[in-house]
């Protein structure tokens, strides 16, 4: 079995890109590995199943964001998500995690929150580096670039979703 850490990437329009991270998470648990998520984009006081757990489990897990609120806030995002960005660079530099989760990093790409040609350049340059963990990104509308650096990428495609037939959220399901 070979040792060939990729950059993966969850997008699309359907629900399902976080969950696929966090199993990809709760396998190297399993593995006894080092795991850290960072969530961008997200309100730090949002507390659910997973991040109770994530915690409970030793996984460094952090909030960069304010909410979805880009619309009218657009400078509080923008300053959470390069911090998040700055710190996801210290996470690398320490070497000590062997799988980074940056979920929902597409938006602070594709809507200009950090510079994609900076993001993708520096993705770039980790990935000619010898040790490095494995890293996983979700979000929709993942830019071209992105997919281009990634080694895996999967669409999430919505087909059906009970919110459309007002039903709200679940517990266990969405957080």
């Amino acid at each position: 079995m070979s040792n060939h850490p990729l950059v993966i990437t969850y997008t699309g329009n359907g629900k399902g890109k976080t969950t696929a991270a966090l199993g990809i998470l709760f396998r190297s648990l399993g593995h006894h590995k080092r795991c850290a998520v960072l969530q961008f984009i997200k309100n730090g006081n949002l507390v659910t199943g997973e991040r109770k757990m994530a915690e409970q489990s030793d996984v460094l897990w952090e909030s960069h964001g304010v909410g979805f609120t880009w619309e009218h806030d657009r400078e509080s995002n923008t300053a959470a998500s390069v911090e998040g960005f700055r710190r996801f660079q210290q996470l690398i530099d320490t070497g000590s995690y062997d799988l980074i989760i940056l979920d929902e990093f597409t938006y602070p790409v594709s809507l200009g929150f950090l510079d994609e040609s900076e993001v993708m350049s520096y993705l770039k340059d980790v990935k000619k580096r010898r040790k490095r963990p494995h890293i996983v990104i979700t979000g929709r509308d993942a830019p071209a670039s992105l997919i281009e650096i990634s080694d895996l990428v999967s669409e999430i495609v919505e087909v059906k979703h009970p919110m459309k037939s007002n039903i709200g959220p679940q517990m266990m399901i969405e957080y």
